[in-house]
């Protein structure tokens, strides 16, 4: 009995310590990093489980643990560290920096994977890059931040998108990267939706190993964009703002009124005319229209609020943000407001079942100019106009005459007035549309164009078995946008009148979405390790319709009266709608990765997609891609050593594909408007008929990549990124031209053009903690050569190229074994003196080359060396693509303060400078032609002025308009102090952040225009480009 007594006692005892053993204990801790700062968003998971939880912006945490458990802490960037919970109930940790950087989670198509085991090239951005900076459009979240890519603002107007080639220009039609935001495509046009501050990171797929797994719509690059999602833990509230001031950063040296009196007078003498300015000295400075367009405190204001918290089952993150920004050219019509709103949310059923959503929203206003023409407007009208002009005319001499007074003699009614009730001045001297931009800015006040952007997917993962998930995911676009302007009746010049005022507004839908269905199996076999991922999407786009309607003659003058209210005669009413072409895509597509010992890798992807833009021979494509990756570090014969630490060298290769030619391309469309007149009767039948003949067989481009590079890691502490390509597109579509007999009307689509791009991409970076300084270093320089290989069978180069006003020829050329768009004209080899160097440049027989030469013209080369000077003289001046672009980013922190600096720029390309209407010889000079020539051995760069150019001095296109257009800026400069946190704890303060930010605040470069980044079809065309603005901020960044 006493042994059964005991034997039970002993059993109990047993149960009960194991009983206390296991029991759950509440855990609370703080995660900091090797710099004693707290880690928010840190994991704790409890080990061989999955069950953990997140730090909050403090680091604290809570949990439920075993009293015997394990606690696994780990932050993206630092090397996890694990705590035995030993029964306590209060855990610390620090997090150490790992300077593995190869160990960082990147997106890649369709999922994530460790950077340690990446085989293609992908770069890019994360959230803490862009934490507080004054970045408006994603855009700019990449440029100089990320290798390979080239991007360059199309205007410094606020919210203006940018142009962004990814490894080089891939082809003759659009070559805009692929933007996929959250899984759902968006168009390029409509990515400003975004607010940078809901980001969390940007990658792009640059080769084609890594942009395959999106097939047809890959070949231009791919851009990758995932938004913040919350975080298990307690709320977090976060607020993030910033005001400020822009102004011009540069403005260009133009001459006064009496210069260009003298300037004027000289041209005029040289042609064979009289003095048109007695007194040049009489006009003084005159007017500095420059000066009266731009406003050098320009208001900028940006506020962010975010909302974001959860627990184990699950998660949200919402946000608000509104973005008010004044342009610094003619602000009251230059004018960009962008409210939005993000909802991001997942949740866990159980332990196989989740689902999740992301919804983005915004709203946009923007009143715009044009950013980069000569077509008149305020910018190009204030480099043009004459400084004699007075901005408001107020003299009674010159109000009784033309052009201000009408037929009877009256004060024209249609003039604009200025507020102190004079007309604002109209220049005699300058003409076509160059006018007053003071009046000009009044006929376009009220005018805006305005979006709504509704973007989002949602998803539901199921988990089957263990490491089988199975996704399917809904996603789209919906948007709505137009416009609404009014035009008032006025006369501005005599070509610039309006006699009859008019209320215009357009509207427009346009939805777009896509179903993904996709399978994922992780297998692990010893040391093998396998994904296998099984997808099929559907994509749809261009769901538009749109109509505008225009009234005419309304009863009223000024826009805040104009109402579509009034009734009106029919026959003043315009109005028309219109519908897109839907565009459709279905796809299969397939990967496989594969690891041993994390040391040799594997990637291989297909994909199959079918497009409505071909016809039945080709509707299919399909892309294949694999890649290689050998972690020579981790074999046992690497040698342990201070230099090389960590080394994986990769190569891959791959098909992409692109079907950006429009719709019903492979079908003979009809058409109309080709009326015939039938009979004697003279009437004229209205006909259709076949634009081009058919081709049945016009099938997708294809851009093929070979990548080699390596990541590695020197000394410890400096990673290192290299990748070298080779891209080549062939069969790029392009319109066959057809011999007259044939009777077409068009020309069809065909495969017929090829393009290769080769180059370099380079990064690194560098970190180092000494005490309580801290130190980081990163950069990036990319290379890249463009050179068209093919144009079609017996073709050296296209017809046609881009053309500026009055230039005798195009500016630009797209030729066999040239970089496409090179610009190409006639090649400038000094001035003639005199007479008798005009005599010398003879051909072999003694005829002079330039006959109709003057002293002081220009000696243009003769290419050819025919003894002649014609078209056939130009040659190749220089490409506008940018050979190198690069970007360096330092930041030093020391306690509580810190400092950024970012610098980014481009060099190896030209910048063809148009600014001057060549059109009208009245327009305005820079002070460049102060260095003009004007007798023997002043100049052998600027020619002669004169009004009668029979050498075609300023009309041909020549090196004489091409400069540098190489570039460093610092695009960033920002310097913030962070209050201590014991003293913010005490008012339930997280973290407060101070910071003031410079933004574009130095720019080195020799180019004389407003500013040398230069984006559009072509590269480097200034007409007139709107200036990126250099601003100063203030702003705090807040967390509870």
């Amino acid at each position: 009995m006493k042994l059964t007594k005991s034997f039970v006692l002993c059993a109990l005892s047993l149960m009960l310590s194991m009983y206390v053993q296991a029991q759950n204990i509440t855990v609370r801790g703080m995660v900091k990093d090797d710099g004693g700062v707290p880690l928010p968003g840190a994991s704790v998971i409890i080990k061989n489980t999955d069950k953990g939880t997140s730090t909050d912006f403090d680091g604290n945490f809570e949990i439920e643990a075993p009293s015997d458990g394990i606690l696994v802490f780990s932050y993206i960037g630092y090397v996890p560290v694990e705590e035995s919970v030993n029964g306590r109930s209060q855990i610390s940790v620090t997090l150490n920096s790992d300077v593995n950087l190869l160990d960082e989670i990147v997106v890649v198509g369709y999922g994530t994977q460790k950077k340690s085991v990446v085989t293609g090239a992908i770069s890019g951005v994360k959230e803490s890059d862009l934490q507080d900076l004054p970045i408006n459009r994603v855009e700019q979240s990449l440029q100089g931040r990320a290798s390979g890519i080239t991007i360059a603002a199309n205007s410094g107007q606020p919210g203006s998108s940018s142009t962004i080639r990814v490894r080089g220009v891939t082809t003759l039609n659009n070559n805009e990267p692929l933007w996929v935001v959250d899984g759902v495509i968006v168009d390029a046009g409509g990515i400003g939706y975004l607010n940078q501050s809901d980001i969390a990171s940007i990658e792009v797929l640059k080769d084609a190993a890594s942009a395959a797994i999106y097939g047809s719509r890959a070949a231009a690059g791919v851009i990758l964009v995932t938004t913040k999602s919350g975080k298990s833990g307690k709320l977090s509230v976060n607020y993030s703002g910033y005001t400020g001031m822009s102004a011009p950063a540069r403005k260009l040296d133009l001459l006064n009124a009496t210069q260009y009196a003298s300037l004027r007078n000289e041209a005029s003498v040289a042609g064979g005319g009289g003095i048109l300015f007695p007194n040049p000295e009489s006009y003084g400075k005159g007017t500095d229209w420059q000066e009266l367009i731009f406003n050098n405190s320009a208001k900028r204001e940006n506020h962010e609020v975010s909302i974001s918290g959860g627990n184990e089952k699950s998660t949200f993150y919402a946000s608000f943000g509104y973005l008010d920004q004044e342009g610094i050219v003619v602000s009251d019509i230059s004018h960009y407001i962008r409210k939005n709103f993000r909802l991001n949310s997942t949740h866990k059923i159980n332990d196989y079942l989740r689902f999740g959503q992301t919804f983005g929203y915004s709203n946009e206003k923007n009143a715009a100019i044009d950013g980069n023409t000569f077509y008149g407007g305020p910018l190009s009208s204030a480099v043009n106009l004459d400084p004699i002009t007075p901005d408001i005319e107020t003299d009674p001499a010159v109000l009784s005459g033309v052009p201000y007074v009408d037929d009877t003699g009256s004060l024209r009614p249609d003039l604009i007035l200025a507020p102190n009730g004079y007309p604002y001045g109209i220049s005699t001297l300058v003409g076509q549309e160059m006018t007053n931009p003071l009046a000009f800015t009044k006929t376009r006040l009220g005018n805006h164009t305005w979006a709504d952007n509704f973007v989002g997917n949602a998803y539901v993962e199921v988990e089957p078995i263990k490491n089988l998930r199975v996704r399917s995911t809904f996603g789209g676009k919906l948007a709505y946008w137009g416009g609404q302007s009014f035009n008032p009746v006025a006369f501005l010049t005599s070509s610039f009148v309006t006699s009859q005022n008019s209320l215009s507004r357009n509207t427009n839908k346009g939805f777009g979405w896509n179903i993904e269905n996709t399978a994922s199996y992780t297998k692990e076999i010893g040391e093998h390790d396998f994904t296998a991922l099984l997808g099929q999407g559907v994509y749809v786009d261009n769901i538009t319709e749109g109509q505008s309607i225009t009234y005419n003659n309304i009863p009223v003058n000024n826009y805040k009266d104009a109402s579509f209210n009034f009734d009106i005669p029919t026959e003043q009413i315009n109005a028309n709608a219109s519908t897109g072409v839907i565009h459709k895509v279905t796809s299969l597509f397939a990967r496989l990765n594969y690891a041993y010992k994390e040391k040799y890798l594997f990637t291989g992807i297909v994909r199959r997609d079918g497009s409505s833009r071909f016809g039945s021979n080709n509707k299919f494509g399909v892309f294949p891609s694999f890649s290689l990756g050998w972690v020579a570090d981790r074999e046992n014969f690497w040698p342990e050593n201070e230099i090389v630490n960590q080394l994986k060298i990769r190569g891959s290769y791959g098909v992409t594909g692109s079907d950006q030619i429009g719709d019903f391309r492979y079908l003979s469309t009809i058409g109309d408007g080709r009326n015939y007149a039938v009979g004697t009767g003279g009437s004229v039948t209205i006909g259709n008929s076949p634009d081009a003949p058919a081709n049945p067989d016009l099938k997708w481009e294809e851009t093929s990549q070979t990548n080699i590079g390596f990541d590695a890691t020197l000394f410890h502490g400096l990673s290192l990124t290299f990748d070298w390509y080779l891209k080549k597109t062939t069969g790029i579509l392009r319109d066959v031209p057809l011999p007259g007999y044939v009777g077409a009307t068009g020309s069809p689509a065909g495969n017929v053009a090829d393009m290769e791009n080769r180059g370099i991409d380079l990064g690194m970076s560098y970190n180092k903690d000494f005490g309580d300084f801290g130190f980081s270093l990163s950069g990036n320089v990319s290379t890249v050569d463009n050179e068209v290989t093919f144009l079609g069978a017996g073709v050296d180069f296209l017809s046609g190229g881009t053309t500026v006003q009055a230039s005798t020829f195009p500016i630009t050329r797209t030729q066999v074994g040239q970089p496409v768009n090179s610009f190409y004209g006639f090649v400038t080899d000094g001035i003639f003196q005199n007479q008798a160097e005009i005599d010398a440049y003879a051909n072999g027989e003694g005829v002079p080359m330039q006959p109709n030469a003057k002293p002081g013209d220009f000696r243009w080369k003769d290419v050819d060396g025919d003894g002649t000077i014609t078209d056939n003289d130009r040659d190749f001046l220089g490409s506008s693509i940018p050979k190198v672009t690069f970007g360096i980013n330092l930041n030093l922190n020391y306690k509580s303060f810190d400092l950024l600096v970012f610098a980014q720029g481009a060099a190896g390309n030209k910048i063809f400078q148009a600014l001057r209407r060549l059109d009208i010889g009245s327009a305005n000079y820079q002070t460049s032609a102060l260095g003009r020539w004007t007798g023997e051995g002043t100049s052998n760069s600027f020619p002669r002025l004169t009004t009668n150019d029979t050498n075609k001095n300023f009309t041909n296109p020549s090196d004489f308009y091409l400069e540098d257009g190489d570039y460093l800026r610092f695009k960033t400069i920002q310097f913030g102090y962070t209050f201590p946190q014991d003293v913010m704890e005490k008012v339930g303060i997280s973290k407060l952040r101070l910071y003031i930010t410079g933004e574009n605040l130095i720019t080195f470069t020799r180019y004389t225009g407003f500013d040398p980044e230069i984006g559009g079809d072509v590269l480097g065309i200034d007409r007139g480009y709107y200036p990126q603005a250099r601003s100063g901020m203030l702003g705090v960044n807040l967390q509870f």
